[in-house]
Order: C-alpha cells, then structure tokens, then sequence
C-alpha cells in the first residue's frame, strides 16, 4: 500500500536561538515517483554497506566513549562517532557517510487501521552542505531519496531536491539541528525495509542507511508515538495531519532549552480524554510525572505538554504515555545534553564532566543516592550551585559548560579531549590566567619550550613544556599537584 501525503518541506531553524524557530520555510515541493530499478541504483547503492538495524531498538555497544572522565580507557571514537552512535541506541536513524543526518520515525493512527500515518523527520547541520555565494546571501541543494520495501515490494518511494538560502556566512557553519527535512506517509502494517540517502548536490558528501522499519497497527484510539517538537498545530480532522516541526534529534540543550514540547494524540470516539505522561531514567527511575489532559476537536484529542528539562536530568530517559483502562503504552527516547560536543549519555558520565565543577564531596553525595532518589538529589544539587537562584537559568553550570567547549577547540591539538588536557585543566579549573609567557619568543632554537600560566591570586606558576615540538603541553606531576590543589581550594570557598 502506497499513500503518500503529497509534501515535502524544509525548514530552517533561527541562528539567534537553537531553540526558536525563525519559520523560514526555504522549499515546498511535490514528489514524484521514481521507478524501482533507479530507486535500487541510487537510494540503495549506497545504503548496501550501511548496518541493517531495527528502529526503536538498541544497538551493541560501540566502544569506549570518547566524552569520558579523565582515567576512563583510551578513547577510540570520535565525537562524532560517540552521538551517531547515541542516536542509534535511542532507536533514531543516523546516517553513515561523509554527510551527517540524523532521522526519526513517529507514527500515528489513520482513520483506517489497515494504514499508519507515519512521520519521517530528517535533520542535519548546515555545515553539512556546500554553500555557494548567490548575489548578497548563500545557497545550498541537496537531495532525499528515501525507499520503503515490503518484501520484494516497493511500497513507498520519495525522490525530492531542496533548496536552502541563508543570509549570512554564519549559518552556513552551524553544527546544530539547523535543517529539518520532514514527510508524510501512509503504510500498511507490517514490516519494511527502509533505505534513506542524501547527498549534497555541490559536492561530494552523501550519506545512507538501511533499517528494518516495524509500522504498528494502530487500534481504534490508540495513542500515538510522543513526538518532541519546536511547534506543534493539531490536527482540523481525522483526514488531516497535524502540523508539526519535530526534532528528529529527540534532544534539547541543558541551559538553553528550559522544556522540551512533547506532542501526544489519538484519534476516534475511543480516544481518552486524559492521559499519564511519565519521563523514566535509569532503572526505571520516575523523574517525572503528569496527568494531561487531551483537547478533543473533530474527532482528533491532542495536547503539546512541556517536560522540564531540569526534572530530566541530563543523559537519556524514556517519554511513557499511557491512559486508565487501556493496557497499551506510547513511548520515546529523548535526550538532554550539554551540546553536540559533549556527548553524555548517562547519570555517571554527567558527574565525571563536573569533576572541575563541584567538591568530590558534592558529587559523591549524588553518585552515592539510590535510582530512586537521584531526581530530587540533582534539583538539590541544581539550587545549591546556582549564583543567582532569582533566575530560571543555571548561570554556573551554563558558563562551566562553555568553558569546557572552549577548552575542547582551543586545545585541541594537545593530545586528549582539549578539556581533559593539563591545559584545559587548568583553563576551567581556575580560569584565563593573569599572565602567559611563551619562552620561545625569547629563544625560538630552545630544545623544550615552556608556556608559563600565572595566576596571581592563587600565587600559583605553571610551567607547561612541549617537549616533542608538536604543540602538546604537559605539566611535571608535582606541578599538576599543585594545580589540583589550587582547584580544590577555589571549590571549597563559598
């Protein structure tokens, strides 16, 4: 069965905001419908060296996490490979290729239950595609070509060319969910093979994958999967389909979102009227909970709720939505990082990112409180270490955080994570120094060279040498010690 909702749009998120979107709709285009054969030349040549996974289910472990604490085992994984990696394991599609993407798949009910109305969500960073200069603003193409087989089958085909404009340089190096790419279909129950590709039209960069895509019979009023959004307009009928503009990331920013926008539906006469939304972490963990109440309109009840994002914690836990007397549950994975640079996928790797941040004795206290328990513990710890509570924004932890991204471009090239080098240490530990003197400056012949960090109120001299010649800065150990000791010091004064 083939019902295709007969749109495509892009969408361009504001530069001022990650998190607001500007609604500049760049393109609006129809499809059509290529043939099989050239649908398994293109879409599936390059998906045929991409893993064949099952949406919505775990992946195997890739390897140790390149956003470890320092002492944790040789990092093996790029940041970039740590997220697709996260993404894959929340049960989202991320492409593999030399073009970062990352998909979501959400379904709702139709008004009949032999088809599902899916919704096929697509982002990917502008940095991604090649702009070129068009008069005073930029412009970028690229292709999605995306094949649903049943079998031997095809069952749905999309072949659709965008285009991008932005008016300045800025956007076209952003890192974050800056494009959303999103459709419509319509399928029968039942098991697919799904093979997305896009590939940038002014270069070579394309990326592809290939999962094993379940489409659920959705009973008479059952509740569709939640789905995270930036906006959300329910549904006018039954035979409509909401307006939406998801987060195929299924992720929001800790101190720049302050509540993820979740939206829920169900359709027909069946449809509850109120629903429980639960966000469960680890171990079944409950952070949060809430009764919602469904709006009924045309025999659509919907709602958009926003979670609180400092009731989630940071890492990834599970959206549950369910309703009295039915015994089927609605569920997704959602995120809360610290930025696509800090990948943080749980409770105990939050706490090795604030090692710099709060006493060992703080951050003891939270490692050592029960599942159970941690939501309350991390609001406590979150109204203890705020300098100005007055405000709804972490400001410490916002700019600890913003240091810990500084440190990782700056020193990059010192070996390790740039925050995890003596350096970057030393940089969020304490902070700029007062003074920097290069030695080579005044002897660029010496054999090791020395950076010397002065920090005048804490009386201390570092003396980073370099003594490959390759620009990676190390402390002595008695010298690190001091530094730890300093650090200790300005954590332990109130």
């Amino acid at each position: 069965m083939q019902d295709r909702i007969p749109y495509s749009v892009t969408f361009l998120m504001s530069v001022c905001s990650q998190r607001v979107v500007s609604r500049l709709v760049v393109r609006t285009r129809r499809f059509t419908a290529r043939s099989a054969v050239l649908a398994a030349s293109t879409a599936l040549a390059l998906a045929s060296c991409a893993p064949n996974r099952k949406v919505g289910q775990p992946t195997p472990d890739a390897g140790p996490r390149s956003g470890a604490p320092a002492g944790s085992p040789v990092q093996t994984l790029t940041v970039a490979g740590e997220l697709q990696r996260m993404y894959r394991g929340m049960g989202l599609i991320a492409g593999a290729g030399s073009l970062s993407f990352v998909a979501s798949v959400s379904f709702l009910a139709a008004p009949s239950v032999d088809s599902t109305l899916v919704l096929l969500a697509v982002s990917m960073p502008s940095r991604s595609l090649g702009f070129t200069r068009e008069g005073d603003r930029y412009i970028a193409e690229y292709t999605v070509r995306v094949e649903a087989r049943r079998g031997p089958q095809v069952a749905a085909q999309i072949d659709a060319r965008e285009t991008v404009r932005v008016p300045t340089f800025r956007e076209t190096s952003r890192t974050d969910e800056s494009i959303i790419w999103q459709q419509y279909l319509r399928l029968a129950p039942g098991r697919y093979q799904l093979a997305i590709t896009i590939k940038d039209e002014a270069g070579l960069r394309n990326a592809a994958e290939e999962v094993v895509l379940e489409v659920p019979r959705m009973a008479a009023g059952a509740l569709a999967t939640p789905i995270a959004v930036y906006e959300a307009i329910s549904r006018s009928s039954v035979d409509s389909v909401p307006r939406l503009l998801a987060r195929p990331r299924s992720t929001v920013v800790f101190g720049v979102d302050s509540v993820l926008p979740v939206y829920l539906e169900a359709i027909g006469a069946e449809a509850p009227a109120l629903v429980k939304l639960r966000v469960v972490g680890e171990g079944d963990n409950e952070l949060f909970t809430r009764d919602v109440e469904m709006t009924p309109r045309l025999g659509v009840r919907s709602a958009t709720i926003g979670v609180p994002v400092s009731r989630m914690g940071v890492g990834v836990s599970s959206i549950v939505v369910s309703s009295a007397g039915r015994t089927d549950t609605a569920r997704t994975r959602v995120m809360v990082s610290l930025g696509d640079d800090l990948p943080i996928a749980t409770f105990e790797e939050m706490l090795g990112y604030l090692r710099l941040f709060a006493t060992s004795d703080k951050l003891k206290a939270l490692r050592d409180t029960p599942l159970a328990g941690r939501s309350d513990a991390w609001l406590q710890f979150l109204k203890t270490t705020d300098p100005n509570p007055g405000t709804p924004e972490h400001e410490g932890l916002r700019d600890y955080f913003l240091r810990i991204r500084t440190a990782n471009l700056r020193f990059r090239e010192d070996g390790p994570i740039g925050w995890q080098t003596d350096r970057g240490t030393a940089f969020i530990g304490l902070g700029e120094p007062d003074n920097i003197f290069d030695s080579s400056m005044q002897d660029p012949n010496a054999r090791i060279r020395q950076l010397v960090w002065e920090y005048r109120s804490y009386r201390l001299q570092l003396v980073f040498q370099d003594q490959t010649g390759f620009g990676r800065w190390r402390l002595t150990v008695s010298q690190r010690a001091e530094l730890e000791n300093a650090i200790r010091r300005r954590l332990s004064t109130p």
